[in-house]
C-alpha cells in the first residue's frame, strides 16, 4: 500500500492499512481513487468494463454506506446486462484484471444458462480451443495439474488420470470464463490431489445471482466433458472413455451438493426459500428415479444439504428462476447418465 494510503489525505491522521475511513474525520480513506474509478466506469466502452471498475470501487467502500449500497446495486444491474450479450469477447481491461488470463467468455441466461454454455463448449472445441489451451500457461495451474496426474496415475493407471484431470480442469475452466464475464478478479485454478482444483476469488461478487451463475458454471462445463467423453466411446468403443465420462459425472453431481461454497451452495444461495423446498421435490422426484445405490445416497445428501439450507438460510426475497431452473437440470442428467452409465472399473 503506497505511502498516501497510509495517512488521511483531509486530516493527516495515520491509518491501520486495512482502514476505508478515517476514524478521525470520517473521510473515505481512498476518496480520489473511488472519484477516478467512477469515471472509469460511467465512460466504459463494455458492461464488462464498468463491472471491473465498480468492483474494484466495491471493495473500497465500507458495508452499509450509502455509497456502498449504491455500487452494489450498480453491480447486479450491470451483471443482467452481461447476462442478454451474445458471448462476445471480454475487454481487455476485464482479461488484465483476472488472474488466470483467459479469452473469451461463455453467455449465460434463462434456461439458456445451460443452452448457452453448451454452445460456448461446442465453439470452444472447434474454433476456440485456445482458451481452454491459454489456462495451462499459469505455472502454478500446470504443475499442480501434472502434480495430480502423477497421484491419479498411480491410483487408476494413466489414461483414466489423465481424463480425470482433464475434466476437472475444463470444469474449473468453465468458472473462470464466468468470472471473467463478470469482470471478476481470481486465481488460476490451483489443483490438489485428491480433492479436484479450487480457484480463489480476490473480489467479492456482490450479487448472489452472480456467484450462483459462476457457481453452476463448473458443472455446465463439466457436463459438457463427461458428454464429450461418452461421445468419444460410442465413437471409439473404447471403455475407458465410459469410465471417464462416469467419474466426471459423479464429480461434478458431488459438487452441487448445497453446502458452503460448493457450487450447489452458491446456487442454492440465490434461490428464494419457496425455490429451495422446490429443489428439494426435485431432488426427491429425481431420486425415486434411481436403482444405484451410490446415485441414491448422493441424491440423499444434496436433498439433506437442500433441507438444511431451506430452513437455516438466509433467502433472497426474489429467487433466481434461471439458476433454480438450471440447479435441477443439472442433477437430472448428470443422475441419469451415472445410471445408465457403466460403472467405472477397477483401479
Amino acid at each position: 500500500m503506497s505511502d498516501q494510503t497510509l495517512r488521511c489525505p483531509a486530516c493527516a491522521t495515520d491509518l491501520a492499512p486495512n482502514l476505508l475511513t478515517c476514524p478521525k474525520c470520517r473521510r473515505l480513506v481512498h476518496s480520489e481513487r473511488l472519484k477516478a474509478l467512477a469515471d472509469t466506469a460511467t465512460q466504459a466502452a463494455s458492461p464488462v468494463d464498468a463491472l471491473v471498475a465498480w468492483r474494484e470501487a466495491f471493495e473500497l467502500l465500507p458495508p452499509g454506506t450509502r455509497q456502498y449500497d449504491t455500487i452494489q446495486a450498480k453491480i447486479t444491474e450491470l451483471g443482467k446486462v452481461v447476462d442478454t450479450l451474445p458471448s462476445p469477447p471480454p475487454s481487455s481491461t476485464a482479461e488484465k484484471a483476472n488472474g488466470a488470463g483467459v479469452g473469451r467468455a461463455a453467455g449465460l441466461g434463462a434456461i439458456g444458462l445451460i443452452l448457452w454454455k453448451f454452445k460456448a463448449i461446442l465453439l470452444l472445441s472447434f474454433t476456440k480451443w485456445k482458451v481452454l489451451l491459454l489456462g495451462l500457461t499459469k505455472a502454478s495451474t500446470f504443475t499442480s495439474m501434472m502434480l495430480s496426474f502423477g497421484v491419479y496415475w498411480t491410483m487408476f493407471g494413466w489414461p483414466l488420470a489423465l481424463g480425470l484431470v482433464i475434466s476437472i480442469y475444463i470444469h474449473e475452466m468453465g468458472h473462470v470464463v464466468t468470472l471473467m464475464r463478470y469482470g471478476v478478479k481470481a486465481t488460476a485454478p490451483m489443483f490438489i490431489p485428491g480433492l479436484g482444483a479450487v480457484i480463489r476469488l480476490r473480489q467479492s461478487l456482490g450479487d448472489p445471482r452472480q456467484d450462483a451463475r459462476c457457481g453452476l458454471a463448473g458443472p455446465v462445463w463439466g457436463l459438457g466433458a463427461a458428454l464429450g467423453s461418452y461421445l468419444l466411446n460410442l465413437a471409439t468403443g473404447l471403455p475407458i472413455f465410459l469410465a471417464i465420462a462416469n467419474l466426471g459425472a459423479f464429480i461434478n453431481l458431488f459438487n452441487l451438493l448445497p453446502f458452503g461454497s460448493l457450487d450447489g451452495g452458491r446456487a442454492f444461495q440465490s434461490m428464494s426459500t419457496n425455490q429451495r423446498w422446490l429443489a428439494v421435490l426435485g431432488l426427491s422426484a429425481i431420486m425415486s428415479m434411481c436403482e444405484g445405490k451410490e446415485t441414491s445416497g448422493l441424491l440423499t445428501l444434496l436433498m439433506i444439504g437442500g433441507v438444511f439450507t431451506a430452513v437455516t438460510g438466509k433467502a433472497p426475497k426474489t429467487g433466481d428462476r434461471p439458476g433454480f431452473i438450471a440447479y435441477l437440470v443439472l442433477v437430472t442428467v448428470l443422475t441419469l447418465m451415472l445410471e445408465h452409465l457403466t460403472p467405472m472399473p477397477q483401479a
